[in-house]
């Protein structure tokens, strides 16, 4: 063997050792924190079904709520850090950037057709819900151009999103009544028509696209060595919540509430979440952010499960809904002797009379029922996305 070809191999492997995430795209401490949000949003659409309103009167109906809304941030933010792993991978910006609005594409088609049946059990296509995986899918063909940017570059495009969110609102009014549209896709939400067809905006892509730029940048962290990275997730995580607390109580202590409102940690907590305020990201984000050293050292046969779920997220996400609203059905034929299935029509967004919604020990016992049933068929679609059993798996 000769002096150029044993340098040649020393180089390969000094190259393999300090850039291990080249080969591997997955990494099981973002995906236990993306299956425990999985596994908390379940309880929400649970709720959805219970009759349970979103958050108040009493505590246990507001941290029902509450706890759920760790989720949303978690995807996009986690979806921003799988594409930038993705590309060390890849090492091709067209092949990510294919893949990207490819994938995020087929989220809008999903969310605009299989979710609204699986919402309504109705195929009535007039009334429609842009939710969060319309979000995810437009802030993937968004990040399609934004991968072409250095990372560090498209973290920052994200934070400036993040904090200067609020200057669109100017902006939007100052805007000729024509593109009003564009505004409401973008920040300001609300219903738009086109046709004959409605589209309920509840989550718009600012500051959304933000989240997933920032979570893309929050990439070059996650590949650094471990002490230096776990002190990176505690100094952005702990900062992020430090700051939001730091805030919220500023603005609790100067604002009183009225007369039989809530508490003041109640008031600090119930941050704005569409569009998603600058306090929500920082309460929900944070705490996410600062779990991760915690998630590297996640032992035992509940992480692996829970690491599992997180492993095949659209997969879990398309099988939920249908499951939930069917098991509710049951339950409402069992508890009441009736099913009263045009209640849902609208769902998620469903009304009920206070004597007939369900207790939140009811409540909790169909969650568990629900996740226990969907371990199963995920732990078996895990294993054959491992395998890479056909290409369409790449996408659910």
């Amino acid at each position: 063997m000769t002096s150029s070809s044993v340098g040649r191999r020393a180089a390969s492997y000094d190259k393999a050792v300090l850039t291990p995430a080249r080969t591997e795209s997955r990494i099981d401490s973002l995906d236990l924190i993306r299956g425990v949000v999985l596994i908390l949003m379940a309880i929400d659409h649970v709720r959805v079904y219970s009759g349970i309103p979103a958050g108040g009167p009493t505590p246990g109906i507001f941290f029902t709520r509450w706890v759920t809304h760790f989720c949303a941030p978690a995807f996009a933010f986690l979806a921003g850090t799988g594409a930038y792993l993705l590309s060390r991978k890849l090492q091709d910006t067209r092949a990510l950037a294919r893949f990207l609005a490819t994938r995020g594409l087929l989220l809008v088609a999903l969310e605009l057709t299989v979710l609204h049946v699986a919402w309504t059990f109705r195929f009535d296509f007039t009334h429609l819900l842009a939710g969060v995986i319309w979000m995810l899918g437009w802030s993937m063909v968004l990040m399609a151009a934004l991968v072409q940017l250095p990372a560090a570059v498209v973290g920052a495009i994200g934070l400036i999103l993040i904090f200067g969110q609020n200057l669109i609102t100017p902006l939007a009014q100052s805007m000729p009544s024509w593109t009003q549209w564009f505004w409401q896709f973008l920040y300001l939400g609300g219903e738009v028509k086109v046709g004959a067809v409605s589209i309920s905006i509840l989550y718009v892509l600012v500051p959304w696209i933000g989240v997933m730029a920032a979570g893309y940048g929050f990439g070059t962290i996650v590949v650094r060595a471990p002490e230096q990275r776990h002190r990176l997730y505690l100094q952005i995580g702990l900062g992020a919540t430090a700051l939001y607390a730091i805030i919220a109580a500023i603005f609790v202590a100067t604002h009183p509430a009225p007369n039989g409102g809530p508490p003041a940690l109640l008031r600090a907590l119930n941050q704005n979440k569409y569009p998603a305020s600058q306090l929500f990201l920082m309460m929900t984000l944070g705490p996410t952010i600062a779990l991760l050293p915690l998630a590297e050292r996640a032992r035992g046969w509940v992480a692996r499960a829970v690491t599992t779920v997180g492993r095949v997220p659209m997969f879990y996400y398309l099988l939920h809904i249908p499951l939930i609203h069917a098991t509710a059905l049951v339950v409402w034929l069992i508890r009441d002797g009736k099913v009263n299935a045009t209640r849902f029509d609208s769902a998620p967004f469903v009304s009920i009379p206070p004597t007939d919604r369900w207790s939140l020990g009811l409540l909790y016992l169909v969650f568990a029922i629900v996740i226990a049933i969907l371990y199963v068929p995920c732990r078996w679609y895990a294993a054959r996305k491992s395998q890479r059993a056909a290409w369409w798996m790449r996408y659910i």
